[in-house]
């Protein structure tokens, strides 16, 4: 009977948990009013503007992605691609103009579901953080704190990649195909299938693990290096790149750079990881795939962690960082391409931008 009086009362309060947080939720949801026609369109005409940047962004530097990702995966004992130069090269003289651009069509495919996903998450995570912050703190008039909305975006990022990750996946595969591959992806929806058929469908979700926690360090560490970076430009004022308080728009695009070239490179191996494990499965991937050196049958991976051992154990530490160096390279120009882009965008769509320190 004891133990029927606990259960009960533990019950009674579930269920008094739950009433009460839908009532929260429901005089939460009573002040919110439903966006204008006008303000759908503008987010619309935001979207399209952000998914023609950055698929003009992203095209530019279509090569030295690919060359990225082949590194990344090449067989460590038929050494194909060495280097920036030399692998840029090699695909020229192998693949000509089609080799450099092989993958970028589905690259650029994944913007706008990406940025559509990412966009509605974010506010409504921001939402959701600010509701939860406000009930802590007892203070209505409350606002996000820069350490929230760095929240907010690591959830959104995380909820984007992990709805468009099928589409990532199967990029990766299509990059480092060559005209010589026993079997050929023909497309986007070609892949997609190939692999749910042949594989399951968890394949889609191979390296998803290490993705996710990439976003954590690589979030934190360009939002830190960013902010830090700022305020000591605006304090010490070197070269005369801060006027008072402000800095130029060029200024903050190179801080942008920095940030995002320190943050990619502490979160980098996980990178590695992650394109290894989306190879593992793929029977026609021998001749592409990073083997044991022994030979050329491509690794399996029973995990993350079994990825990372069996990466160090064969090649060493330094394959956790291999084409770091052409995905550094490609930063500095993707994000002024990308700011130029939308900026010629936005005009001729008649989009507002502002922009926030």
């Amino acid at each position: 009977m004891a133990s029927e009086d606990v259960v009960g009362k533990r019950s009674e309060s579930a269920v008094t948990t739950i009433v009460n947080l839908a009532e929260e939720a429901k005089m939460a949801s009573e002040g919110v009013k439903a966006p204008s026609h006008a303000a759908i369109f503008s987010v619309c005409k935001s979207l399209a503007a952000g998914g023609i940047a950055g698929g003009v962004s992203r095209t530019a530097v279509a090569p030295l992605e690919r060359l990225k990702i082949l590194l990344q995966v090449q067989n460590s004992h038929c050494i194909k691609y060495n280097g920036t130069v030399q692998g840029l090269k090699y695909i020229w003289r192998t693949e000509g103009l089609r080799g450099m651009f092989k993958g970028n069509g589905t690259n650029c495919a994944r913007i706008v579901p990406n940025s559509a996903v990412k966009f509605f998450s974010y506010e409504e995570a921001s939402k959701g953080i600010l509701w939860f912050y406000r009930q802590q703190t007892g203070n209505e008039d409350a606002e996000l704190t820069p350490l929230l909305r760095l929240g907010a975006g690591a959830c959104a990022g995380i909820i984007a990649m992990s709805a468009t990750y099928p589409m990532d996946l199967v990029r990766g595969r299509i990059t480092v195909q060559t005209d010589k591959s026993p079997s050929q992806y023909r497309g986007i929806f070609h892949a997609l299938r190939t692999v749910f058929v042949e594989e399951g469908p968890r394949a889609l979700y191979k390296g998803w693990l290490p993705s996710v926690i990439g976003v954590i360090p690589y979030v934190g560490l360009n939002f830190a290096v960013y902010e830090s970076l700022k305020d000591w430009l605006v304090k010490t004022r070197p070269f005369g790149l801060a006027q008072d308080t402000e800095l130029s728009v060029m200024t903050k695009l190179g801080c942008g750079a920095v940030a995002g070239t320190i943050g990619q490179t502490v979160a980098y191996p996980l990178d590695v990881i992650r394109r290894r494990m989306q190879m593992g499965g793929w029977k026609n991937a021998a001749s592409v795939v990073i083997g044991d050196g022994k030979s050329n049958a491509p690794i399996e991976y029973s995990g993350m962690i079994d990825a990372f051992r069996k990466t160090v154990h064969h090649e060493g530490v330094g394959a956790l960082y291999k084409g770091l160096v052409p995905n550094s390279v490609k930063v500095v120009p993707s994000i002024a391409i990308a700011f130029v882009s939308y900026e010629v965008v936005k005009d001729i769509l008649g989009v507002e931008m502002r922009i926030s320190d």
